[in-house]
């Protein structure tokens, strides 16, 4: 479908020729729904619409439930159970629309926690079916099925006749499976608020009608009722000449005969369901206008429903590309393997369209994927699970394609009625009978069968590269503009970006540079300040207070861009001791290049926003001027400066200094760990000298008493 939104619009014009079976890929990804998937559990699994017994919710289950149960009890080690198992997930899928009023379950009596709930229902062979009907007590045992049929349509007609000789209280959503009458006819609609009556026609020994009332059980706004073709007044009042067959009576008195393409239960129940105002229980009715809305409320744009748009395709492949490969920080391992075959897919099959060989290849690709990338992870568990069981028999192309198209409408069914159906495109089998009449059948006992044949050749014209619609593309030249423009945009943006840090690292840099000019017009007591600071490892701090003292004793008449001057009032504590060398500029000092670095970061992110921290005025009062250290004259909150220049800035302060330089001789600067560590070494080097002398000196001792002796 095209839609007015990012996923009915494609990046570029593409000129490609793409074959049915790739397209059919590509279109069956982007159909994948969400379904719940737990753990395996024998022979089933949730998936499969039956439920799962265990001890722990046999008995909520089983007894005092307002719906009847069919119960399969069976071995995983069974061979008649493992060979039973495709049809009883067969049956659970055609009776889906009966679950209010039946359902299916299972129990794996072969696991060991099982074997007490097996022993207590009486179970000595596998497999062995129970009846369990609605509202049954905690003491029951269920009816036993003996001799029970081993296809779909036996067991269903099984469960009909158990429904209608139910000797217990009625299931309350199983409507009324008997035969009406004229008289109920003609008062029907006066008891009852719906709009469609479908009454189908059928002989004593026929199921469809009861069949089809079952299939619309959880449909609002229709009943159905069966009418034998005994009853003579309403077989001649309708005009019925065909049994089966179903006739509309609506609430103005109207009477239609049901088109359809076969007399048959399946298509009955398909074109039921689809009548005007007919939904399923609790899902909105969908508006009749010209243009449907979305949730967002932005208008459709119109489409065809029974043709491919090749914006489809490509936002299936975007989001595959752009969205859910990116959403990986790294691959690696299978991972990549998988990725790699996937693009090499992509690149064959959308650019060069080869003859395809091998019937796997695009299988495996697509198996890759899902399993290692798609987002919706139950999905693609459930998928794995679908690939294991019979992916790897496909052997030839055509199998290939059937094996998608009969898990596409397995997913179909079986989230038909969910929470995420859409109520505008529900979840039918697919080709419809309106798509494809010919690829529909039935079997000699009147149930539907797929002609694979019909279905093959459908779905070659369906997803054939010349029939793909190519509306709502964007123009090549459009979408190449548009990509430079965006290329070119984010460029300026990142010289902009560049240029305001050159700027302000220029700022910084005059700043720095004004800075020993004004201490040469100061005294001496003056310049001997940023020699202590220096010192201690911090290059920033003098100038940093000179800038916050400036900007707060400025005159309210001065402007901002005027050179502060510093008031003769205020001088700085004078240098206690001996004034130390600065150090060269080819002695580099860690400590010192660290704090220099990141100050230099601290003060370019203050000229870039524009804010400068102004120093308070009553700076001397809460912070106490020096102490004395050793001898030496220190300022006691050296960080202070770094957490005010952090907390203007939105940065974190730096931290403080922990190896500070001591003193300074020959130009070069020690802090008090270099001057620690020299003299243990010289005191290590002493005792080593005076080890080796005393050595020498005893082994000289003992030649001289050698030649002593006579």
């Amino acid at each position: 479908m095209a839609r007015r939104s990012c996923c009915a619009t494609s990046c570029h014009t593409t000129k490609t020729k793409l074959s049915h079976f790739n397209s059919l890929l590509c279109a069956f990804i982007s159909f994948i729904s969400l379904s719940p998937l737990i753990a395996d559990a024998g022979l089933y699994t949730s998936s499969d619409q039956i439920i799962i017994l265990s001890p722990e919710n046999a008995n909520s289950v089983l007894f005092n439930s307002t719906a009847a149960l069919l119960v399969e009890f069976y071995a995983t080690w069974c061979g008649h159970c493992v060979a039973f198992s495709p049809t009883w997930k067969s049956l659970a899928r055609d009776i889906k629309e009966w679950k209010p009023a039946v359902d299916l379950a299972a129990i794996d009596c072969a696991d060991e926690s099982n074997r007490k709930v097996c022993t207590n229902f009486g179970i000595t062979g596998y497999p062995s079916l129970k009846f369990f009907p609605a509202y049954s007590s905690n003491e029951s045992k269920g009816q036993e099925l003996r001799g029970f049929p081993r296809d779909v349509r036996g067991i269903r007609h099984y469960i009909i006749d158990q429904l209608e000789t139910h000797t217990e209280a009625w299931p309350p959503a199983c409507p009324p499976l008997e035969t009406t009458s004229e008289a109920e006819i003609d008062g029907f609609f006066q008891t009852n608020n719906v709009e469609h009556l479908a009454l189908v026609f059928e002989s004593k020994d026929s199921y469809v009608g009861r069949e089809v009332t079952l299939d619309l059980l959880q449909y609002e706004n229709i009943a159905v009722r069966r009418v034998l073709d005994t009853e003579k007044s309403l077989v001649s009042r309708f005009g019925v000449t065909d049994f089966p067959s179903c006739y509309l009576y609506s609430s103005s008195g109207n009477i239609s005969r049901l088109k359809v393409l076969s007399e048959a239960r399946t298509f009955y129940s398909y074109a039921l369901q689809r009548l005007p105002r007919v939904v399923r229980t609790g899902k909105p009715q969908v508006p009749i206008n010209d243009l449907i809305k979305n949730s967002t409320l932005q208008e459709w744009r119109p489409f065809n429903k029974t043709r491919v748009y090749m914006s489809d395709l490509e936002s299936a492949l975007h989001y595959s590309l752009r969205v859910e490969l990116s959403g990986h920080l790294s691959i690696s391992g299978d991972d990549l393997i998988a990725l790699k075959k996937y693009i090499n897919v992509l690149a064959k099959f959308m650019l060069y369209a080869p003859k395809i060989d091998n019937p796997q290849e695009v299988l495996q690709a697509m198996r890759g994927y899902v399993s290692s990338f798609f987002g919706c992870r139950p999905c693609a568990t459930h998928f794995e699970s679908m690939a294991q069981e019979s992916m790897d028999h496909v052997n030839s192309l055509s199998a290939a394609v059937l094996w998608l198209w009969s898990r596409h409408n397995r997913v179909n069914n079986r989230l038909a009625g969910d929470l995420s159906e859409d109520p505008h495109f529900p979840k039918t089998q697919w080709p419809s009978p309106e798509l494809c009449s010919s690829c529909h059948g039935l079997k000699r006992t009147g149930e539907h069968t797929w002609n694979q044949e019909e279905v093959m050749t459908f779905l070659r014209n369906y997803f054939c590269s010349s029939r793909i619609l190519t509306d709502y593309l964007q123009d090549e030249t459009q979408a190449l503009i548009h990509q430079r423009n965006r290329l070119t945009a984010a460029r300026m943006e990142k010289e902009a970006g560049r240029g305001a840090e050159r700027r302000a690292r220029e700022v910084l840099d005059n700043h720095l540079a004004e800075e020993p000019q004004e201490d040469e017009q100061q005294d001496e007591e003056e310049e001997e300040e940023p020699a202590l600071e220096e010192q201690t490892g911090d290059p920033y701090p003098a100038a940093l207070e000179r800038m916050g003292a400036a900007e707060a004793d400025k005159p309210d008449n001065q402007a901002p861009w005027e050179k502060p001057q510093r008031p003769q009032s205020q001088s700085k504590p004078k240098i206690v001791g001996m004034k130390l060398r600065e150090p060269q500029e080819d002695i580099v000092d860690l400590d010192l290049f660290v704090n220099q670095h990141y100050k230099a970061k601290a003060l370019r992110a203050a000229a870039m926003s524009g804010i400068v921290r102004r120093r308070s005025l009553k700076r001397k009062e809460e912070v106490e001027d020096v102490q004395f250290e050793g001898g030496w004259r220190v300022k006691r909150d050296l960080g202070s400066q770094e957490e005010n220049l952090g907390a203007g800035v939105g940065i974190e302060p730096y931290p403080r200094p922990q190896n500070k330089r001591w003193m300074s001789l020959l130009s070069v600067g020690f802090s008090r760990l270099d001057v620690s560590l020299c003299v243990l070494l010289y005191l290590l080097s002493s005792m080593c000298l005076l080890a080796m002398y005393l050595y020498f000196k005893l082994r000289i001792k003992l030649r001289r008493a050698k030649v002593s002796l006579p």
